[in-house]
């Protein structure tokens, strides 16, 4: 009875430090001597993996700092900390801090330093990039202002086809400025899974309507096409909405500012695997060079700088996609023969429904 009453005991506090661990924000475990995992929060998981319980967290943490430590041997109060670097393609960056509270049990919290990370170097790259890109635009506005200013004589279609080009200009900083705040937000969060679900059509479709009456296609056609085997299960991915919209839309119209003006855009949808999906953007036209298609999604890589300028292009377009993919846990594939196809393939993880 007594024992009973002892693990009845132990559940409730159990529930107890789960549920006030819940709260945190931060990463919240408690670990006996030899490890074991016995209660652990939902930061903690979200962090480091899914149902840790009675699981040994030197299997799961793996370096040499919190290797190195004997828990068992050793009576003394632990205070330690150290930063873990997790091996996944966002690289996330952890400072896990352990303090032994009682002779068997040892409570690790863990804190999320990527967001301080990716906010520090976004500082570094913001001030070098900005600088860069706005001098051309802020050189030619300059110019025209001081010729105006000391030519009395100007006349007025000359004037006129000064303030067209400094209108432009303009124009063009204001898109380059969003484009910046847009990717620097992104880059900020990709650590931040998104926490809604969408059907993957739902963006496309608002994508493909929105072009269809913007004027951009000329004549060319936007074909979506469904090459499932099974057209009739749901496409649910975890997703934010207006961020994939932003995904779809920079890619399509990508793909007919860069594609031959008579070529059809394919919007392909695929499904090998029960598990995952594909969504590719297709066009015909010049391509990107081989030596190229690595460095396509580094902000303001433009292959062609002088074609990109012409058209309006900024060089993050593929940049920002780039990172919303990241943090939706997509990936980016692009395949390309000059003069011939080139293609934008993401594959997005499925929920099961």
């Amino acid at each position: 009875m007594n024992l009973k009453k002892s693990n009845l005991k132990k559940k409730k506090t159990s529930k107890y430090l789960v549920d006030v661990g819940n709260i945190l924000e931060d990463g919240f475990i408690l670990i006996n001597n030899s490890g074991r995992v016995l209660v652990s929060n939902k930061a903690s998981q979200e962090l480091i993996g899914k149902n840790l319980l009675n699981k040994n967290i030197l299997n799961i943490i793996k370096n040499p700092d919190f290797n190195s430590l004997n828990f068992e041997k050793s009576n003394k109060k632990y205070d330690h900390s150290f930063v873990h670097e997790l091996d996944d393609y966002l690289n996330r960056q952890l400072r896990i801090k352990l303090k032994k509270i009682s002779k068997n049990k040892i409570l690790l919290t863990i804190t999320d330093l990527t967001l301080q990370r990716n906010l520090e170097k976004i500082r570094r790259d913001f001030v070098a990039n900005v600088s860069h890109e706005l001098r051309s635009p802020l050189t030619i506005l300059s110019g025209f202002v001081e010729t105006m200013l000391n030519d009395d004589k100007i006349d007025k279609t000359t004037l006129k086809k000064f303030l067209n080009i400094m209108n432009e200009e303009s124009k063009r900083m204001n898109t380059l400025i969003d484009d910046i705040l847009s990717l620097s937000k992104v880059e900020s969060e990709e650590h931040i899974s998104p926490s809604t679900t969408i059907s993957i059509f739902e963006p496309i479709n608002s994508v493909i309507s929105t072009i269809k009456k913007s004027g951009l296609l000329k004549n060319n056609n936007l074909i979506l096409i469904d090459d499932r085997v099974d057209k009739n299960q749901s496409l649910i991915v975890e997703a934010d909405f207006l961020e994939l919209t932003q995904v779809f839309y920079n890619l399509i119209e990508n793909g007919i500012k860069y594609g031959n003006s008579n070529s059809d855009i394919l919007i392909k949808i695929d499904q090998m695997k029960t598990n995952e999906l594909t969504v590719s953007v297709i066009n015909e036209g010049e391509g990107i060079p081989e030596k190229y298609i690595d460095r396509v999604t580094e902000r303001f890589f433009r292959v062609d700088k002088a074609r990109s300028r012409k058209i309006g292009g900024t060089g993050l377009g593929l940049a920002i996609v780039k990172h919303i993919l990241i943090k939706h846990r997509a990936e980016l594939s692009i395949r390309s023969n000059q003069n011939k196809q080139t293609i934008f393939s993401i594959t997005f993880p499925i929920l099961k429904i």
